[in-house]
């Protein structure tokens, strides 16, 4: 087995006084999607926050590609071609879509400098961003304001992308859209580790999973192994996969 992408040690977090991260373990192989379950609460958030560096581990390790970036700045971890899809989306409302990817597009000051041939393949998984190209963001609707979000992680290649709930509030056409650009994000070789509360969502996409409780993860296995037992879904979820197809 090849060594991991990305690998937490015994990473803890603390927010103000709450200590949220309690030894986490993980590893996100390279090239496939790992889902991270759990409740809310549980600290699915906070891991992806805290492999950013926008919240700072307390101990325990972060290694990318062997290094470790546990200590290094958001912008610097960013340049190690790592993306962030936060919950909220934190698009730019007063910019249009245009300029949003742009902002995104780190090596290019115009439009004309981006890859060409890259923003088409986009507008292929989002034909949205191209209909509302000149439209302010903040007039999209939340699921294109979603595939905004994550049309900017991807702008440019990208090694592994973080993402936090990319289905959550949307309809259910929008779902099976956003599932179908992640598909395709997979057959890039992109490595992904998506937070997510839609189980059916998770269930389509994931290679692995592992599962968050009390800020630690309790399981990490295939996610097909996982989405075949009902008992095991029960007793770390609390629900049956079932239910969510």
């Amino acid at each position: 087995m090849s060594a991991p992408l990305l690998q937490l040690e015994g990473v803890h977090t603390h927010i103000g006084a709450y200590h949220i991260l309690h030894g986490v373990d993980l590893q996100v192989a390279r090239g496939e999607l790992t889902v991270l379950l759990g409740r809310n609460g549980a600290g699915k958030t906070t891991t992806l926050r805290t492999i950013m560096g926008l919240w700072r581990a307390s101990s325990g390790s972060i290694q990318l590609e062997g290094d470790d970036v546990t200590q290094l700045s958001t912008p610097d971890i960013a340049q190690r071609g790592i993306a962030y899809v936060p919950e909220n989306m934190g698009i730019f409302a007063d910019l249009t879509v245009r300029e949003n990817m742009l902002l995104a597009a780190r090596g290019a000051k115009r439009i004309e400098d981006m890859d060409a041939q890259r923003l088409e393949w986009m507008f292929g998984l989002f034909p949205a961003m191209k209909r509302f190209w000149q439209h302010p963001a903040g007039l999209l609707s939340g699921g294109q304001k979603q595939m905004l979000a994550v049309a900017r992680a991807i702008v440019e290649p990208r090694k592994l992308l973080l993402v936090d709930e990319p289905s959550k509030g949307l309809a259910p056409a929008i779902i099976q859209n956003m599932i179908g650009a992640f598909r395709e994000l997979k057959q890039t070789e992109t490595t992904i580790l998506l937070v997510e509360q839609n189980f059916n969502f998770a269930r389509q996409l994931g290679d692995r999973v592992a599962v968050m409780d009390g800020g630690r993860i309790v399981h990490a296995g295939d996610m097909a192994e996982l989405a075949e037992d009902e008992g095991l879904q029960q007793r770390l979820l609390g629900l049956s996969l079932a239910a969510h197809q």
